[in-house]
């Protein structure tokens, strides 16, 4: 029978109305704070997520710039469906609040571990969007994934001692990220354990997304430079190997 399910999130952004329209219903906007996807605008028309070897469709269900916008995706074969809604409201003194809920219908076998989540996923993307208007106003970023090895064997020492980052990092702290020479701030940090862990990094350029999960690592790049992006992922890679 599954179970129906809601997930509400605000944002407050340093950016006007159209601003955040721009950077949650364009593909360069998303690519920027998310992930890339293709956007066929308006009512009807669809958002296509493409990512590796990986693509997944949704229709445009509300198309209100720079107010609302709506998306579902299809049905699954268990009855799971996903709805997105983002509600912008411009403030005084040029911020803006993004309301954002994602609702929908979860088929048998997916538990409550996957809706929480999905609710600390959504907590991570937001602050990267809030970061993005407060570091790269007005610029957009190529997008770039590097998927390690899996069934790696304590996983947050290999990999932090790998990067040249401290095991104990802290938002805040400066760092300087092995493989690449890239400088920044580490500026997200969520750590469970050995095997659950994000670290966030932000440099001049780029922001950078490690996420450790059970036995492996993944690392997101969104680059602000001008940066070879599959240059990027061919480096970026080739390290993940390292640590397996």
């Amino acid at each position: 029978m599954g179970k129906d399910f809601r997930i509400e999130k605000e944002a407050e952004l340093q950016a006007g109305p159209e601003q955040v329209w721009d950077a949650i219903a364009t593909g360069p906007g998303l690519s920027s704070w998310m992930f890339p996807f293709a956007v066929e605008p308006g009512v009807g028309g669809t958002m296509r997520l493409d990512l590796e070897d990986y693509t997944e469709e949704s229709a445009i269900t509300g198309w209100d710039p720079p107010h609302r916008l709506a998306v579902r995706g299809d049905e699954g074969e268990d009855g799971t469906v996903m709805a997105y809604e983002y509600l912008i409201e411009g403030r005084d003194g040029g911020t803006t609040v993004l309301r954002f809920i994602h609702s929908g219908h979860l088929g048998d076998g997916w538990g409550d571990e996957y809706l929480a989540n999905l609710g600390s996923g959504w907590d991570q993307y937001f602050f990267t969007l809030t970061q993005y208007f407060l570091h790269f106003p007005g610029r957009t970023a190529a997008y770039v994934l590097a998927e390690g090895p899996k069934g790696v064997k304590d996983l947050w020492p290999r990999l932090s001692a790998a990067l040249g980052v401290p095991a104990d990092v802290a938002p805040g702290d400066p760092v300087r990220l092995a493989p690449t020479g890239a400088e920044g701030v580490t500026d997200y940090v969520v750590q469970e354990g050995d095997t659950g862990f994000l670290l966030g990094v932000r440099s001049p350029d780029a922001f950078y997304r490690f996420y450790g999960k059970g036995d492996g690592v993944d690392l997101a790049v969104h680059l602000f430079g001008g940066d070879d992006p599959k240059e990027e992922a061919r480096v970026w890679k080739a390290f993940l190997e390292t640590i397996s």
